[in-house]
């Protein structure tokens, strides 16, 4: 009898929840993403495509203790590389009349750094149970 795979820690489903709106968010609409673009990248809508379905394989890969630790580690990277367009979204958001878009923006930056870190977390517990399941 073969024993149920370990459920990934509550941050790590969290983070693959976000990743999976956030990836069908991305390849609905990819105009919502436009304002990330730096203007000198080509194939916006392209990009923005692509890294939707980034977001979709992390989040699946986070739930699953055989993928865990790859997707985990992508999962950093992902949220590390797209932080400059989150920068630059909130740079060009300043100029805009809707204030809680613009502080929206803002607001978003630093919690970047807690989703890096369960992504990093759950790369190191890919069982989602062999060390430290309730520090996450």
């Amino acid at each position: 009898m073969t024993r149920p795979a370990p459920r990934p820690a509550p941050s790590t489903q969290g983070l693959a929840a976000a990743f999976a709106v956030s990836g069908v968010v991305h390849l609905v609409r990819p105009r919502t993403f436009e304002p990330l673009m730096p203007a000198r990248l080509p194939a916006h809508t392209a990009l923005i495509k692509g890294s939707g379905v980034a977001e979709l394989v992390c989040a699946a890969g986070l739930l699953h203790p055989r993928t865990r630790r790859a997707a985990g580690l992508a999962s950093a990277a992902l949220l590390v590389g797209v932080f400059p367009g989150n920068v630059t979204m909130a740079w060009r958001a300043r100029r805009s009349r809707n204030a809680a878009y613009r502080w929206g923006t803002v607001a978003r930056l630093p919690l970047q750094v807690p989703l890096v870190r369960v992504a990093l977390r759950a790369a190191r517990d890919e069982s989602g149970s062999r060390r430290g399941r309730g520090r996450q």
